[in-house]
């Protein structure tokens, strides 16, 4: 079941494995307010919401550059058009001269003269 120390975790640590604990037990159980406890707990433990919940977490530089973190897909890539699956939704990236600067499996960075950015 449960640990019933910490002593190899610091305190924030221990809570953020704690949390994941109950949160596994939840899923499994099922229930429509899961999202909400989850976002809850995240502030709770002072945990980025994005890391517990899986969000997207989207950065941009001005109108050049955008960073997006927890992306699960690239649905559509052209050099005025780029379509991204993410757990909340599809995001569209709209601009000029768009190119994929760097690809890994958890973060996504675009540059070029974006216009504009919508979510489907």
């Amino acid at each position: 079941m449960f640990e019933t120390s910490c002593t190899v975790y610091s305190l924030p640590m221990c809570l953020h494995k704690y949390a994941h604990a109950f949160i596994n037990l939840l899923e499994k159980a099922g229930g429509d307010n899961l999202f909400r406890i989850k976002e809850k707990m995240a502030g709770a433990l002072s945990v980025p919401k994005e890391i517990l919940l899986d969000m997207p977490l989207v950065m941009a530089t001005g109108r050049g550059e955008m960073n997006i973190e927890n992306y699960k897909n690239i649905l559509e890539f052209t050099d005025t058009k780029l379509r991204v699956g993410t757990k909340d939704g599809v995001m569209v990236i709209e601009g000029e001269q768009l190119k994929l600067r760097q690809l890994t499996s958890e973060n996504l960075l675009i540059s070029g003269r974006i216009s504009g950015v919508a979510w489907c």
